[in-house]
């Protein structure tokens, strides 16, 4: 009796988690109305991106160029909340993460391509740019919508000269 009872509340605790996450239509919806928003850019695959503050850079990473960046990484708000659920920071790390344009997911590889040092936006990223139809763990579900505040501390490496957006 008591396995039977601990199995239905682990089902019940399962259903709960699983209702508080935003489905892909949530998502896609929530993004539309987004890309309405003043002085958001979306770009012709879907990404949608505000500048939160202009860097001082004159020059673009390349592909395959590392790049310190910090970054926070969330799910969509939902409830009327400001923010949704937070589930990778690096500033709470304390660190920036070195990474490629081309070692991370598909949205990302665009924006930072198109960002200079000192860079910070806040990009909105559609399921096909981001893990598509898989779950990344227990904290991003299949389908979702990213929200990302991406920051490039420093380029280390090759880099193309700056294009004005």
């Amino acid at each position: 009796m008591a396995i039977l009872r601990n199995l239905f509340f682990a089902g019940l605790a399962a259903v709960a988690v699983t209702a508080k996450q935003p489905t892909k239509a949530e998502g896609l919806a929530w993004l539309e109305a987004k890309k309405k928003e003043d002085g958001v850019i979306t770009l012709p695959s879907g990404l949608a991106y505000k500048v939160l503050k202009a860097g001082e850079g004159k020059e673009h990473p390349l592909v395959g160029t590392p790049c310190a960046c910090h970054y926070a990484g969330t799910l969509i708000p939902q409830n009327g909340a400001e923010k949704g659920k937070e589930f990778d920071s690096s500033y709470k790390r304390g660190a920036p993460t070195t990474f490629a344009p081309n070692q991370v997911i598909a949205g990302w590889t665009e924006a930072m391509q198109l960002m200079v040092q000192g860079d910070k936006w806040e990009m909105y990223i559609p399921p096909n740019l981001a893990y598509g139809d898989r779950a990344m763990g227990q904290d991003i579900p299949a389908g979702s919508t990213l929200v990302f505040t991406m920051e490039i501390m420093e380029i280390k490496g090759a880099t193309k000269p700056k294009v004005e957006l």
